[in-house]
């Protein structure tokens, strides 16, 4: 069973991440933007299997995560997601940093096949 912390500004985005993933036996914690997600990995000492976070936040965007969790919890695997084209242009910089990018929308398939390959590379 793996950690997952998901950071997305949108309710409704989160909790349907958090259901969706949770079906296949993931613990979920969720954080409303960047800033939050960050203060929740500090305090747990980054014991996070993986980071799922969307890009376009409030407060610290999820390219802004991703770069201090990177920098501070190297082995944390992170998967971003994205409606917007030129977040997706932004987020391909990130390519050595982050394991991938899942375009919204999606459907609960989508992202919990997207989830499953990002922990079976962490893995391997």
């Amino acid at each position: 069973m793996s950690r997952v912390l998901i950071a997305d500004d949108e309710d409704s985005m989160r909790q349907l991440v958090a259901r969706a993933i949770a079906m296949d036996g993931h613990l979920t914690v969720t954080a409303q933007d960047g800033a939050e997600a960050l203060e929740i990995l500090t305090r747990e000492e980054g014991k996070f299997d993986l980071l799922l976070t969307d890009i376009q936040m409030p407060v610290m965007d999820g390219i802004a995560l991703a770069l201090s969790v990177a920098r501070d919890f190297p082995d944390l695997t992170i998967l971003l997601m994205t409606g917007f084209a030129d977040q997706r242009e932004r987020a391909s910089n990130l390519n050595a940093l982050v394991h991938d990018v899942v375009t919204k929308p999606f459907s609960v398939a989508d992202i919990r096949t997207a989830v499953a390959d990002a922990l079976a590379a962490r893995k391997g």
